[in-house]
């Protein structure tokens, strides 16, 4: 079963995808009514799901129930890969780390299902016989390295 946080970021981005101009004004409170959450919780998903190096940008005003803008940021495909490189990807990765960097790319569409499931297998701890430290650099390298020949 899904957690709440789930669901509750799957809700905005299906409202995000329906609005015309990739942007979302909501309440706090109606949403945290709608799951019947408290709004702490929808901070929460805001917070931690909905972030600028994922593609969103929040604006929060205050009073009158908590208005939030949320506004998907259109990334060029070549810029968002380099800057993800450099900044997500260091000299280590465990498998989590790198699937979910993996997962990102594909929720931002620049990875198909295929692929990602491709490039999961080519870094997972199974394809990588080594120990410890040394695994998840080499990962790190693996990673990398795939990213940089998407890149044009």
């Amino acid at each position: 079963m899904a957690r709440l946080s789930d669901i509750i970021e799957e809700f905005i981005k299906n409202m995000l995808e329906t609005s015309e101009q990739n942007v979302l004004e909501i309440q706090r409170n109606e949403l945290a009514n709608i799951f019947n959450c408290a709004p702490s919780q929808i901070n929460y998903v805001l917070t931690t799901r909905f972030t600028i190096d994922k593609g969103y940008y929040i604006e929060s005003r205050r009073g009158g129930g908590g208005c939030i803008r949320i506004t998907r940021v259109e990334l060029d495909k070549n810029q968002y890969i380099k800057r993800a490189i450099k900044e997500n990807i260091m000299d280590s990765l465990t498998q989590n780390e790198a699937n979910a960097i993996i997962e990102l790319f594909k929720d931002r569409g620049f990875l198909s299902e295929r692929e990602s499931t491709i490039i999961k297998a080519a870094i997972s701890d199974r394809s990588i016989p080594l120990d410890g430290e040394t695994k998840n650099k080499v990962r790190a390298h693996i990673l990398k390295n795939i990213l940089i020949t998407m890149i044009e």
